[in-house]
């Protein structure tokens, strides 16, 4: 079987990339596609015009390298990630900016498209214009390349408010801009918890086949949990036995020792288990089986982040970013290369790795990868 080429934008640590990995499915990337929340500002329509003057792709990268390097001096934390884990990403496919990526140079020659976008309103009346109704939107963005590139599949994730944003019009755009570039969809909201993970996170994830198929994702093959998130840390799996056997999550009992920097101080203990404030109050519940949706602030130690607090040894701590990684479906292989405060965030940001695995079988037994 030839090589799966596989592109992404919003690529971030390269979800999809470690499923194929953990099933051993061998790939190409084509490209990725990820400015590592760096914003600028340029003409857009000036760009796209200068861009499209050049002749090669390497010439494209190289002018937006440019815009970005002379215009913010912040670096690129995901491309840094991405690129230590994944060296079969050439550097020079690493695109910076969604908006100036021309899809024209990759048509067909991508298999599997994967991405996901900010969650924006772009019409009040529903589905009219096609993607005119999306333009200015990095969903458009999203659209602009699956029209330019025409993968074999896509698969685009998103939060599950996505359904109801704007009165449930962005969904219908949403929908009827799939279906208007030619792709047969399947959508469902899927949880974390119900493939393998202990964590309670729910995303909208829409297949797009351009093969018409019997494949329906709300008939995943679901599991029962057999991990609480207590079994994913540190003092009961230490480093390096957290790992992956046949694409399952396979954990060795070896007992480790976290670091006394997670650990709680008294008096942040007494901060965060307040609760709030006056105008707005919420009991923390700690040491939970079950993680609640890990957030790209959990780093910060705020309250936003207490229902994930744990006690060990009858200290209160917070999770390690490596136990924040495991929660994502990474196994111990992945290389954190990027401090702390980076590492919640890209954990935080990223799709849960056994959730696209599901997909990944599924795509194979209806033939479609």
């Amino acid at each position: 079987m030839s090589k799966l080429q596989l592109a992404t934008v919003f690529s971030g640590i390269g979800a999809i990339e470690f499923a194929l990995k953990r099933l051993k499915i061998d790939y190409d990337i084509v490209f990725a596609c990820d400015n590592g929340e760096r914003e600028i500002e340029y003409d857009y329509d000036k760009e796209m015009e200068n861009i499209h003057n050049l002749n090669s792709i390497d010439a494209k990268k190289i002018y937006v390298d440019g815009l970005y390097l002379n215009k913010t001096r912040k670096t690129n934390f995901v491309q840094k990630s991405y690129l230590a884990n994944y060296p079969e990403c050439p550097e020079n496919r690493f695109f910076q900016d969604i908006r100036l990526l021309d899809g024209t140079d990759f048509r067909g020659k991508v298999d599997l498209f994967v991405g996901g976008s900010p969650c924006q309103s772009f019409s009040s009346v529903g589905f009219q214009q096609g993607l005119d109704d999306a333009r200015g939107t990095l969903f458009f963005e999203y659209a602009r390349l699956i029209s330019e590139i025409k993968p074999k599949v896509f698969i685009y994730e998103n939060v599950r408010g996505l359904f109801n944003h704007d009165n449930g019009n962005t969904w219908e755009v949403i929908k009827g801009i799939f279906n208007n570039l030619g792709y047969h969809i399947s959508y469902d909201v899927l949880n974390a918890i119900d493939f393998g993970v202990p964590q309670n996170r729910r995303r909208l994830f829409v297949v797009g086949t351009l093969e018409d198929s019997c494949f329906d994702l709300t008939k995943l093959q679901k599991k029962e949990l057999s991990f609480k998130m207590q079994d994913f840390l540190i003092e009961n799996c230490d480093y390096g036995y957290f790992k992956n056997i046949n694409g399952m999550i396979s954990i060795e009992e070896k007992k480790g020792v976290c670091p006394e920097k997670y650990i709680l101080t008294p008096k942040l203990y007494n901060y965060v288990m307040k609760g709030g404030t006056k105008s707005f109050y919420q009991k923390p519940v700690i040491d939970l089986p079950v993680a609640r949706t890990l957030l790209k602030t959990m780093g910060n130690r705020h309250r936003a982040g207490v229902d994930n607090y744990v006690t060990v040894n009858g200290m209160v701590r917070m999770l390690t970013e490596r136990e924040a990684h495991r929660l994502m479906g990474f196994t111990d292989d992945y290389m954190i290369v990027v401090s702390r405060c980076q590492a919640y965030k890209q954990a935080g940001n990223s799709i849960v790795v056994d959730v696209l695995i599901a997909i990944i079988n599924e795509l194979i037994k209806y033939k479609l990868m």
